[in-house]
């Protein structure tokens, strides 16, 4: 596989650098689902901060193999990545530039490829992963002015705006609470299609319009209801923006007569 093959001559090309500390894999590697559309998620550990120069990153990718691009994750809330396009074989890497002190807060147990003094075996046993959960009071302050806002465009016929806007909500709202419930990690979207149940997955899907003004409405109606499905179901002692729901309810049943 070239995810394995890739990572193998990471290691060797890493081992004999003095500045490197060493060298982890995660991602789908850690659960063996790795096929040939996976990308390949390294972790570099070395002893001076270096993800702050962007240049230092490049050149560390360029010694990996036949770098054709990349570009730090800042899109992605994660700036110490550096998102790696590499051809012969084309494959997609990241790779994550810490040092040993960062590498003791993660979301995941990576797999050691690389450890030239034990530290970061050292550093694993003395911490524990912890994936982020959403906050499910920041969710409800949010969802029906979200609602509201979704609504204006659609009112004033801005639907592309409004049918991105729905997969914003499938990505922050209902992808990772829809994985909860299944008793998955709440990745937003990611394999929704394997890991929630049929019953889950078509419900999700019942938010996906086509571009046309009734099937947004009903889209988002649809979303609606999904989200109070799903706050009933997990949420627990969370104030409920009732007033702030029931005004922006009485709004959409305006919008919807507007087009009867």
């Amino acid at each position: 596989m070239i995810q394995i093959e890739f990572a193998d001559r990471a290691r060797k090309i890493l081992e004999t650098d003095k500045d490197v500390i060493g060298l982890a894999v995660g991602g789908s590697w850690l659960t063996n689902e790795m096929d040939e559309f996976s990308d390949l998620d390294l972790i570099l550990v070395t002893r001076e901060k270096i993800s702050e120069r962007k240049g230092a990153m490049l050149d560390y990718a360029k010694k990996l193999g036949t770098l054709l691009s990349g570009f730090t994750g800042e899109h992605v809330g994660e700036p110490r990545v550096l998102i790696c396009l590499y051809d012969n074989p084309l494959l997609h890497v990241d790779i994550k530039f810490l040092t040993i002190a960062e590498f003791h807060s993660r979301v995941e147990t990576p797999i050691l490829l690389l450890d030239t003094d034990g530290q970061l075996q050292d550093a694993l046993n003395n911490s524990t992963a912890k994936y982020p959960y959403p906050d499910y009071q920041w969710i409800e302050d949010r969802f029906w002015i979200w609602v509201h806002y979704a609504l204006v465009k659609i009112g004033r016929g801005e639907y592309l705006e409004a049918f991105d806007f729905l997969g914003f909500l499938r990505m922050v709202v209902f992808g990772p609470l829809l994985h909860i419930k299944n008793g998955n990690l709440p990745r937003g979207v990611r394999k929704v299609e394997r890991e929630l149940n049929p019953e889950d997955l078509a419900q999700l899907k019942q938010t996906i319009p086509v571009y046309e003004r009734q099937a947004l409405l009903d889209s988002l109606q649809h979303a609606v209801a999904l989200y109070r499905t799903l706050r009933t179901s997990l949420f627990e002692g969370i104030n409920l923006q009732k007033e702030t729901e029931r005004r922006v309810m009485e709004y959409f049943e305006a919008i919807e007569s507007r087009g009867k």
